[in-house]
């Protein structure tokens, strides 16, 4: 297992302007996340967890303070560098699964590869790979309408993993879900992280997802501290 940095972030600020008014989400944020490593980020609403998985995801820039991936800096990237770069290295996995619902299972998970160069005899080749990963080989021609949560969300960590992405994002996983299933799907995170060596953050609100994770992290008002600091 490599003990390599895949990200780094370096003093990282992040404002928002609304109105008059700046918020400050983040001051100076320092955080390093090593490759192969499964972290679950936990911390009450408002406290930095989904801007943090934006600034991670390259969905939003920093204000100040550098952010890097693997050696290369991805906080001064245009817009069109950024979606190159995630579509390249991002498997996003998110709440609410966000399938198109007018394709079926195949067909959302093929949408990634439509931004690459693949023939269309390899695009179906990757998605059956994938499909089978998730255990949903036989639901491959099942609309989103026909499926379950779990199995919807299969589906959209299907997509994520399509590409071969070194860097899940995973943002509530197993919000929607009862708990089995949810568990079955954190099963299949871990599976994706120890025996494919993927790299995931997950936020969750969740203390029993968190423990499928290497390691968890607590935010705070747009800092890390430490887990009984939240309960004081």
């Amino acid at each position: 297992m490599s003990s390599q940095n895949l990200f780094e972030l370096s003093q990282v600020a992040k404002r928002f302007t609304k109105g008059k008014e700046t918020i400050s989400i983040f001051h100076d944020l320092n955080m390093q996340i090593k490759e192969g490593d499964f972290l679950a980020i936990m911390g009450p609403s408002g406290s930095g967890k989904t801007t943090l998985l934006n600034l991670l995801g390259g969905v939003d820039q920093p204000t100040e303070g550098q952010i890097t991936f693997d050696g290369q800096r991805i906080d001064n990237l245009s817009e069109g560098q950024l979606a190159k770069w995630r579509a390249n290295n991002i498997g996003f996995i998110f709440q609410f699964y966000n399938l198109m619902p007018m394709l079926n299972a195949a067909r959302n998970v093929e949408l990634p590869l439509l931004l690459t160069n693949m023939s269309r005899s390899e695009r179906k080749q990757q998605v059956k790979v994938a499909l089978e990963l998730v255990g949903l080989s036989d639901r491959a021609s099942h609309m989103p309408s026909e499926m379950s949560g779990g199995q919807q969300q299969r589906v959209a960590i299907a997509r994520a993993v399509v590409s071969d992405p070194k860097f899940l994002l995973c943002d509530e996983p197993t919000g929607d879900l009862d708990r089995q299933t949810a568990d079955e799907i954190l099963q299949t995170l871990q599976l994706l992280n120890e025996k494919f060596g993927k790299t995931i953050v997950m936020v969750t609100h969740d203390p029993s997802a968190a423990k499928f994770a290497k390691h968890t992290v607590h935010l705070n008002k747009g800092e890390f501290v430490k887990a009984e600091e939240l309960l004081a």
